[in-house]
């Protein structure tokens, strides 16, 4: 397992993600940008659902990070924990072949009312990664006393407890904190849109940075061009 996370050190991930409303989702599109962006130089994947891990196992030689998301997310996202919530969702990652199963690794209650320690304890017995995402130091510090193996600032913002967080950019802050406080390594996602934007997360101490929408939703890409021209 060691060998995955030392793959990591120093990479860009990029997350290859759309909902099944979207054009995107059909998996032919899914498997092209998957191929695109490795062409690109991504050194590893971070991606939604059985289907999608699978294939991407299939296609690169690269670590495959999975997790899994309701088809349709709740109004109330920012209350809940609906990235890989249960045991069964993790079951599902680990027969798929996935590297590293990425769950919500907030204190929040679980749906399920699974523990957070419980489900490392699990994937670690399949001989699987397991990275928390969080979004405070609080939370960083508990997944990592709960044995995950990597902390993602993916949900820097996207919760209650988060509202403090940048709305325009990187949370540096919380990646600059989790590093000097904890001995996990630390990812920085969410938010990156521009190439220094990764240098600076590296200068912090970041194992590595996962990429999303900046590279693979078009439809936001899209927005932040329309959006800024009708503000002129």
């Amino acid at each position: 397992m060691n060998n995955i996370i030392q793959k990591l050190k120093g990479i860009v991930v990029v997350s290859v993600q759309a909902m099944p409303t979207e054009p995107l989702y059909a998996e032919q599109c899914m498997v092209a940008m998957m191929k695109s962006v490795v062409n690109g130089g991504a050194g590893a994947l971070r991606v939604a659902g059985a289907r999608d891990v699978k294939n991407a196992k299939k296609l690169f030689n690269i670590p495959v990070i999975g997790l899994t998301k309701p088809n349709k997310i709740p109004q109330n996202w920012k209350e809940i924990v609906y990235i890989t919530p249960t045991l069964k969702d993790v079951i599902e990652l680990i027969e798929s072949g996935a590297d590293i199963i990425a769950l919500d690794g907030t204190q929040r209650k679980r749906p399920q009312g699974d523990k957070l320690k419980d489900l490392i304890k699990f994937i670690h017995i399949n001989k699987r990664i397991a990275m928390a995402d969080i979004s405070t130091v609080e939370e960083g510090i508990a997944a990592a006393e709960a044995g995950a193996d990597i902390l993602s600032t993916t949900l820097a913002g996207y919760t209650l407890e988060s509202a403090s967080s940048p709305s325009d950019g990187p949370d540096f802050e919380l990646l600059k904190q989790l590093v000097e406080k904890t001995k996990t390594p630390v990812v920085l996602e969410g938010r990156i849109w521009e190439p220094e934007q990764v240098d600076k997360a590296f200068e912090l101490g970041a194992h590595c940075v996962v990429i999303g929408s900046a590279i693979t939703r078009p439809q936001l890409i899209t927005k932040r061009f329309v959006f800024r021209k009708e503000k002129k």
